[in-house]
């Protein structure tokens, strides 16, 4: 049997340990209300743009009508993708930075199945860069992400790269991959198509995900949005624009995708929290589990200790008695 001071060293090791766990899991709540804060104050607003895009797009496009603005162009051929990827900064999150690459990764199979090869990867949070070291895909630009994303100046580097990348022919599609926040205990990783934008696209809408009710999203917004998708497929918007449309659409739809880009960013952070409060907390009650299965251990090891001490001496008694 394991010598009783090697358990008990065990049990204050493993002690200290769920005490960094718990310390983290405290930490991961706190910036999780926070996060979630965020992402529910601005989702309404990123799908109600969203859907001005979608409308703008449907006007230019419909009935082989020219595109009212080369980021509403339909491209006829797609030659190279480049995808946005959100992951995070560092691990302990459970299972968050593997789903959202895994993810991003079948949509580049995807993309090779259809013929279109050539993807490349922005990134947002060091740990994307595993799909460089996994899956040997080319990386062309990284970005830090922070714990709290609080404006929206913060992704507009970011942004300024699609959009250039995008118009200059580049890439002929913008895909952003990021985690949707649905609850504490529920994350689902997404690949959403951000440029060329296009009205046909399924799961457009960020912070929605199928049929699902959550805080934050009331179940009728959601079904009009359902009714109004199909009746928008049937309908063709007209816009009236002052002083011109390229005036008022080149400073109106980079800003509507810089919108779309921070939403991903609020929504994969959300995420993020929840995913690294809830690893912490599975981690604290392991740790719990096996310190009491230790301290078990150790009882019985004791006991046994105890009853030899106590035959050796009943042994010795007799021995003496004779």
């Amino acid at each position: 049997m394991a010598n009783t001071r090697d358990i008990q060293n065990r049990i204050k090791s493993i002690s200290n340990t769920k005490k960094i766990t718990k310390a983290m899991e405290m930490v991961a709540a706190s910036k999780m209300r926070r996060a979630i804060e965020a992402v529910l104050k601005t989702r309404t607003y990123a799908n109600l743009s969203w859907n001005i895009v979608l409308n703008l797009s449907q006007a230019g496009n419909s009935n082989g009508g020219q595109a009212l603005h080369p980021l509403l162009a339909k491209r006829e051929r797609i030659k190279k993708v480049g995808i946005v990827l959100i992951t995070s900064n560092r691990g302990l999150c459970g299972g968050f930075n593997t789903a959202i690459v895994n993810k991003a990764h079948k949509s580049v199979e995807k993309h090779k199945e259809l013929g279109k090869e050539n993807s490349e990867f922005i990134i947002i949070g060091k740990k994307g860069a595993i799909v460089k070291k996994h899956y040997n895909y080319d990386i062309a630009a990284e970005f830090s992400k922070e714990d709290i994303i609080s404006e929206v100046k913060e992704v507009l580097p970011i942004a300024k790269i699609v959009l250039d990348d995008y118009l200059s022919g580049k890439y002929d599609k913008i895909m952003v991959a990021y985690t949707d926040y649905v609850s504490a205990s529920k994350q689902i990783p997404r690949v959403k198509q951000l440029l060329p934008i296009d009205i046909t696209t399924q799961d457009e809408y960020l912070g929605i995900v199928g049929e699902d009710t959550r805080v934050g999203i009331d179940k009728e917004f959601i079904d009009k949005k359902k009714e109004k998708r199909l009746q928008d497929k049937k309908n063709t918007y007209e816009y009236t624009f002052e002083p011109n449309p390229k005036e008022v659409l080149d400073e109106m739809i980079p800003r509507l995708i810089e919108v779309q880009l921070f939403q991903a960013l609020l929504e994969s952070n959300a995420s993020e929290h929840s995913a690294r409060m809830s690893a912490m907390h599975q981690a604290t009650d392991a740790a719990k589990d096996m310190a009491d299965e230790l301290t078990l251990f150790y009882n019985k090891a004791r006991q046994a200790s105890i009853t030899a001490e106590i035959a050796e001496i009943s042994a010795g008694a007799n021995a003496l008695a004779e």
